[in-house]
């Protein structure tokens, strides 16, 4: 699957009280988590929807700056349609620490060519961890020109579009979509990180014996 990716860090993070793109989980940052996640999942282009003023150069990856600056994430996320070179765009939130490539390559087995992917959990869509073809662009736009914000919005406009399907998430996948936008969610997300290794840890030493 012919895939771009966009890592969505230009938001403001006030209630984090700092730059959650570089907050860091078992000593990796966000970004770097995110970025390697998406490589993982596929995505041969990976783009940077940033901050004005922070330095991104040690990334690698080509950074876009909002055509209308705090307008939140639907302002990234067009103008990584716009750039992107492939036909379908992996869009990914930075606050999403637990998201697994195992998970979006779930999502891109389900892409069409011009049709997307948007996971569905039970309080609804998650446009923030989905798949997105070029021809959404157009939605984006729109919806800056009105004033749009509210990235659920958009990704119902894409369904109504027939430019998305729905993909609802299986409850094994669920803890993907546990974000840190508060400094106790980024404490529960080292222990749950913790955790996850050390159960992996015990499990490799049960198989060793067996």
């Amino acid at each position: 699957m012919n895939l771009s990716a966009v890592i969505l860090a230009g938001g403001e993070s006030r209630r984090m009280g700092r730059d959650k793109a570089w907050l860091e989980v078992d000593g990796q940052p966000f970004i770097h988590r995110a970025i390697a996640t998406v490589r993982s999942a596929g995505a041969e282009e990976v783009l940077i929807s940033g901050r004005e003023g922070e330095d991104y150069s040690t990334l690698g990856c080509p950074v876009l700056f909002d055509l209308e600056p705090n307008f939140g994430p639907i302002a990234g996320i067009e103008r990584a349609l716009r750039a992107a070179r492939a036909p379908l765009l992996l869009v990914l939130a930075v606050d999403l620490p637990h998201m697994t490539s195992v998970f979006l390559r779930k999502l891109a087995a389900r892409c069409q060519a011009r049709t997307g992917v948007i996971p569905r959990l039970a309080d609804g869509l998650e446009p923030l961890a989905a798949i997105y073809p070029k021809r959404c662009h157009a939605i984006a736009l729109a919806f800056l020109t009105k004033n749009q914000r509210t990235a659920r919005a958009f990704a119902e406009a894409c369904l109504r579009e027939h430019s998305v399907r729905p993909f609802r998430v299986a409850w094994a996948d669920a803890p993907c979509f546990v974000n840190c936008n508060k400094p106790e969610a980024l404490v529960a997300a080292a222990r749950a990180n913790r955790a996850a290794g050390q159960c992996r840890a015990d499990s490799g030493r049960l198989h060793s014996h067996l």
